[in-house]
């Protein structure tokens, strides 16, 4: 059977369009388990989110709320988005940014108690920030010659 040009092109078209369907399928079937939605403490306390659930936690850091364990990795606080709050727990080192009254979002699940416990902590910095570097004036250095 000889097949003309024409149905050639159309052939090979087809061939990627299933390859790229295929690809798009397998690369959402693979993430599928890594997928996190990000909820506020308000969405919490309304029940949006189950337990043990992947998911990421956004909010503010309440002041006076960081307690760090005697181990000196584990850390409790509170994050708020201003209606309400919710405890979390995270066993690791915190990113530099990471402090009280500054934004963080949590990625982990939460526990059957409510607890939120955090296998990542990922700080946020306001529009504002800008290097230490950058923030000092340019000292004035020898006259060049």
């Amino acid at each position: 059977m000889i097949v003309r040009p024409k149905h050639q092109r159309l052939i090979l078209v087809g061939l990627a369009l299933v390859a790229l369907v295929g690809a798009v399928l397998l690369a959402m079937w693979g993430l599928k388990d890594r997928a996190a939605y990000f909820v506020t403490p308000s969405e919490i306390s309304a029940g949006r989110a189950a337990a043990g659930q992947p998911i990421r936690l956004g909010g503010m850091v309440v002041k006076g709320s960081l307690r760090r364990a005697a181990d000196g990795v584990t850390i409790r606080f509170v994050v708020s988005d201003l209606k309400a709050t919710t405890p979390v727990i995270y066993r690791g080192i915190t990113p530099d940014l990471f402090r009280e009254g500054s934004g963080v979002i949590a990625e982990g699940r939460l526990d059957p108690k409510g607890e939120f416990v955090a296998d990542t902590i990922l700080a946020k910095h306001d529009e504002r920030y800008m290097p230490p570097q950058m923030a000092q004036p340019a000292q004035p250095g020898p006259p060049r010659t």
